[in-house]
């Protein structure tokens, strides 16, 4: 690798790991916080909270990378042609490749640690998550009845134990329920005691009302002296994860166990996501190809056109979408499944024709002027605002 090509990579790697570690870290924040019941509902501890966590990394680095990629490219191509650096390098005879390669070995680095972590990593990780879900849930019935507590089991569920009381039955029960719509049940039970019935646990409350609240207002209040409620809800049968397509590993979408329950359900999404697999990892070399496309040749500083970045980065986001767009589509329809290949060639095609031909990739003209053409305006009317503020407090004063 010549030293400008070695130039060229590393600014290139520089702006990709310090983009990754950004859009990373709010994906990852975002996932996490939707996990953060798992403490708060379940009572488990931090650790186990942290480890969930740390294994969602995999499944989102796949996603951010290729966008961390187009980032890197298109900003490092961009400011290099600010400063004339590509200009440069074409006067002094360099040829077009002394660009592609160093920023075309960037996105096949990027495609083989995302088709390692899609298929090696990934999977692993996923149904540790969902035992470790899973376990969580399986205890929950021993973290609910605790006493002095007010706990939601569910959208709609709570419930809440006064006491245990020393011959072990529990005192001062409270249950709401108002999962179905349009009705309120409310328990309350001077005593009570979990039994267990095979696979089930049923909560036997003794001396008790429900107050059971109808459309209208209407209120009922039915006493009883025995009266079970079930507990299922709060328990798994026996802490086993359920494991869906995504969890599973390559080898296993290629030869799926025919008794395997969600196979049995819907054996096409097993189908779509071994073409997700062997499709999503290819998005940084197509997005390093339509950086490019838009800012791989020497532009004019006065050219009135939307910042590269941006132009590379809409068009990746509408190839990414269309890529999901069709795996999705697969689930339900199995002859779309070409569909999922033909969108990272089709875009990728596309790209490496504006390459060849040395034109450049850009949004439509008539679009990049009405963007232009709204920012002049949003302009226009924030600097009459501050001059009429400013007039008016001078008036005024």
């Amino acid at each position: 690798m010549k030293v400008i090509e070695r130039y060229i990579f590393r600014r290139a790697l520089m702006l990709f790991c310090a983009a990754l570690a950004w859009t990373l870290a709010i994906v990852w924040t975002t996932q996490i916080l939707t996990r953060i019941n798992l403490v708060t509902d379940s009572g488990q501890s931090a650790l186990s909270f942290f480890e969930i966590a740390a294994l969602i990394l995999p499944s989102v680095l796949p996603i951010v990378m290729p966008f961390a990629a187009v980032i890197a490219i298109a900003q490092t191509l961009t400011v290099m042609n600010n400063d004339s650096e590509l200009v440069v390098i074409s006067a002094a005879g360099g040829s077009k490749m002394t660009i592609i390669r160093p920023v075309m070995l960037l996105a096949v680095i990027a495609s083989i640690v995302s088709f390692a972590i899609d298929n090696g990593v990934d999977p692993y990780a996923r149904q540790r998550g969902r035992e470790l879900v899973a376990a969580a849930r399986a205890d929950l019935l021993s973290l609910v009845i605790q006493e002095g507590t007010f706990r939601k089991i569910e959208d709609g569920l709570f419930i809440q134990i006064g006491e245990r009381l020393a011959d072990g039955r529990l005192g001062g029960i409270f249950v709401a329920d108002s999962r179905t719509e349009g009705t309120d049940l409310v328990y309350y039970a001077k005593y009570g005691t979990v039994v267990e019935k095979g696979d089930e646990n049923v909560l036997v409350m003794q001396d008790g009302e429900i107050h059971r609240k109808l459309p209208g207002n209407d209120i009922s209040v039915i006493r009883f002296l025995s009266y079970a409620f079930d507990l299922s809800v709060f328990t798994a049968s026996n802490g086993t994860p359920k494991l869906y397509p995504k969890d599973r590993t390559l080898p296993y979408l290629f030869n799926p166990d025919p008794h395997d329950p969600e196979f049995k359900k819907s054996p096409q999404s097993f189908r779509a996501e071994l073409h997700r697999r062997f499709t999503e990892w290819v998005y940084p070399i197509v997005f390093a190809l339509i950086s490019l496309a838009v800012i791989g040749n020497a532009r004019s500083h006065r050219e009135g056109r939307i910042n590269p970045l941006v132009t590379a980065v809409t068009i990746a986001l509408v190839a990414r979408w269309a890529g999901y767009f069709a795996a999705n589509q697969v689930q339900s329809s199995a002859n779309l499944w070409p569909v999922v290949y033909l969108i990272p060639l089709g875009f990728s095609a596309v790209s490496i024709w504006f390459i060849a031909t040395n034109r450049t990739m850009e949004l439509p003209v008539t679009l990049a002027d009405r963007l232009i053409s709204g920012l002049r305006l949003i302009g226009d009317r924030m600097m009459f605002m501050r001059f009429w503020r400013r007039d008016a407090s001078e008036g005024a004063t």
